[in-house]
């Protein structure tokens, strides 16, 4: 039974760890609800200059703040479960190969792409790469979409500009960062700061 415990101990706090937050559609509920995630997004936004609302926005369209997300499978039949159409994973749906370049560009290697600081870092790294590879100011949420979506080759080459579908998804990553943005200018004051006792889970 005593070898059990820590056992038990472990497998909660790692649910407790990646369980989404309650409110997906208020910044101000999300980092309330997650100790150290406000300071994860602080520590990106002053590395690479993206704005909190804008990686956040992006976030919440790739994986609405899900730990282990992936891809839904493909269906053969409309029945029978195929593969996974990528291999992206975790809260930015980032691809491996995407996560690798990023590992040898920061020096950050070991970063997972089912921590949420080491998530966040990565759009902002993104980000901040579609300004310098895009031309896309780091407040267009629009654009930034748009690139990461594509890749930044694709981008450059318009691929999305006969994607109807995903000219509309870029338009509600726009739009939920403005929210996010009117959300946390009036409560960025009032939100929690440190870590706390776990928050190195």
């Amino acid at each position: 039974m005593k070898c059990l415990l820590p056992l038990l101990l472990v497998s909660l706090l790692s649910a407790c760890a990646t369980a989404p937050p309650a409110n997906v559609d208020n910044a101000c509920s999300i980092f309330r609800d997650k100790s150290g995630w406000y300071d994860d997004a602080l520590e990106s936004q002053k590395e690479w200059g993206s704005p909190i609302p804008v990686m956040l926005a992006i976030m919440h369209q790739e994986s609405r703040f899900v730990a282990q997300a992936k891809p839904p499978r493909k269906r053969i039949f409309g029945i029978i479960p195929g593969g996974r159409p990528s291999n992206s994973y975790g809260y930015s749906q980032a691809l491996k190969s995407t996560w690798k370049a990023y590992e040898r560009s920061t020096g950050r290697y070991g970063a997972d792409r089912d921590d949420f600081g080491d998530s966040i870092d990565f759009i902002g790294w993104y980000n901040n790469e579609s300004l310098h590879r895009s031309g896309i100011p780091k407040t267009d949420a629009y654009r930034l979409y748009l690139a990461y979506h594509e890749g930044h080759g694709g981008y450059n080459r318009g691929t999305y500009r006969n994607k109807a579908w995903l000219l509309g998804v870029a338009g509600k990553v726009r739009d939920r960062a403005a929210q996010y943005a009117v959300q946390l200018s009036a409560c960025a004051n009032s939100l929690p700061r440190g870590r706390g006792l776990f928050g190195w889970f």
